[in-house]
């Protein structure tokens, strides 16, 4: 039982249900209690110590009935004739004189593997797959390359050694009865397919989703394909969930400090050093703010909508941020981030200001007319945007005065450095009043320079 739940475990991960330790422990004493009789009473006490929200809730069920349900052996081995029949009762282990073949070979001396196919019982041939499943470490298997590989062990387990040795023998002296056992090792070899095909499915999963989210990570923004646009918002959601995570701690401890020892222990001296009362040392941190600049024109808008997603995880790890997206105009949006869903904050805001020809100049200079007071010493402004300002007067100046005023300014470009300074390209003019300049034409470039940015805070 031990075993099979934890395997159970493994692919409820795999199916993106979080099980941790205490949670296994808990459903493990809810089984005990339950038992594994009733499949319908033990998918609820399941799902009960498990799943944690609807989403995982409905895993969960899908991921219990795929793993719960074993293959049947294929049932295309024809019936044998009533001829062969009576051979067969005649030859049987249950007769009260059991015939030798030529050579003196009786069916009871088949190995076990050849007498239970020979006898037909799928209860018998299904437990004896799961149990050399087991045997096999199916539970171990990742990709669909492997699906031969784990056949194989699993029918070696099972003794097809023994079997193609008994069907050597019965070639030679029972011919009918060695069609129908390689009828029956045909039928085997795909029951166990299925069950091969099962366990990729439950436990390979995770590790093909892993894959594919590396693949995501490392793949050019701006040439995402339609049909994996809603990939890589997933994927996007998963690293504003690891910095929220990552940095939400830190900041918590922070705002609490460290615990001064000395002035406890003299605090305490009438106690007699018991730490009845606690003393805490705050260092002073300058309270950190973010203003982010978002170009969010026709060039850039599929890789600004990924931008837009991380920076609204941004208002949960920061105190203070101010967001801002243009294109030809500028205008604010934390609000609209703050207050909708991702999705909802994406469509308002390229309706307002998306898709349109970026204009550089023309948004810093109503930056400068309307939020320049938003900047002090202990801002860090990011610009994400390509810098390209279809040949309009960029306005250097304007982005100089903003990286005097400010702490720090980092630009974000997604397109590849030696596209900078080519045609409309205003990069190099922009990246000398700037602190930090990257590239971040990929999901991995972002996180990391965000991570970065996020990381000087703590």
């Amino acid at each position: 039982m031990r075993e099979n739940l934890h395997r159970f475990f493994r692919a409820a991960r795999g199916a993106g249900v979080h099980v941790s330790p205490a949670e296994s422990i808990d459903a493990m004493r809810a089984v005990k209690q339950v038992g594994f009789s009733d499949r319908a009473i033990l998918r609820d006490a399941l799902l009960l110590t498990l799943a944690k929200s609807q989403d995982e809730k409905l895993a969960l069920g899908d991921c219990f009935d795929l793993f719960f349900s074993q293959p049947e052996p294929r049932q295309d081995q024809p019936q044998a004739s009533s001829e062969e029949a009576s051979q067969e009762q005649d030859q049987s282990p249950s007769s009260d004189t059991a015939s030798e073949t030529g050579d003196g070979q009786s069916p009871t001396e088949l190995g076990p593997l050849a007498q239970m196919l020979l006898s037909q019982d799928r209860n018998a041939i299904a437990a004896a797959i799961a149990s050399a499943s087991g045997d096999a470490s199916l539970s171990d298997i990742r990709y669909s390359t492997q699906r031969g590989i784990f056949s194989s062990r699993i029918l070696d387990a099972m003794g097809l050694q023994r079997l193609r040795d008994d069907l050597d023998g019965l070639t030679a002296t029972n011919p009918s009865l060695a069609e129908r056992l390689r009828t029956a090792l045909d039928a085997l070899r795909g029951a166990v397919r299925d069950t091969v095909s099962q366990g990729l499915a439950l436990y390979a999963r995770e590790e093909a989703e892993n894959l594919r989210n590396e693949i995501l990570r490392n793949a050019p923004l701006a040439r995402i394909e339609r049909r994996q646009v809603a990939e890589m918002r997933a994927l996007i959601r998963q690293i504003a969930r690891r910095l929220r995570e990552r940095y939400s701690k830190p900041r918590k401890r922070q705002r609490r400090g460290h615990l001064d020892v000395r002035r406890t222990l003299r605090r305490n001296a009438a106690w007699g050093g018991v730490p009845f009362l606690t003393a805490w040392k705050r260092k002073h941190r300058d309270r950190p703010k973010i203003v982010a600049l978002c170009d969010v024109s026709g060039s850039v808008a599929q890789v600004s909508d990924f931008f837009l997603l991380l920076i609204h995880s941004l208002h949960e790890v920061v105190d203070d941020v101010r967001s801002f997206a243009f294109s030809s105009h500028l205008i604010e949006v934390s609000e609209i981030l703050e207050k909708n869903s991702p999705e909802e904050a994406m469509a308002e805001i390229t309706s307002k200001v998306g898709f349109g020809s970026s204009d550089y100049g023309s948004s810093l200079v109503d930056f400068e007319n309307e939020f320049m007071s938003a900047l002090t010493p202990q801002t860090t402004v990011i610009v994400l945007g390509d810098a390209r300002s279809n040949n309009l007067d960029p306005r250097a100046d304007i982005l100089r005065r903003i990286s005097e005023r400010s702490k720090r300014l980092v630009w974000l470009n997604p397109e590849g450095r030696l596209a900078w300074g080519f045609g409309d390209s205003e990069m190099p003019r922009y990246a000398t009043f700037c602190s930090v300049v990257r590239q971040c034409a990929t999901a991995q470039q972002l996180e990391r320079a965000i991570s970065d940015i996020v990381a000087t805070y703590q």
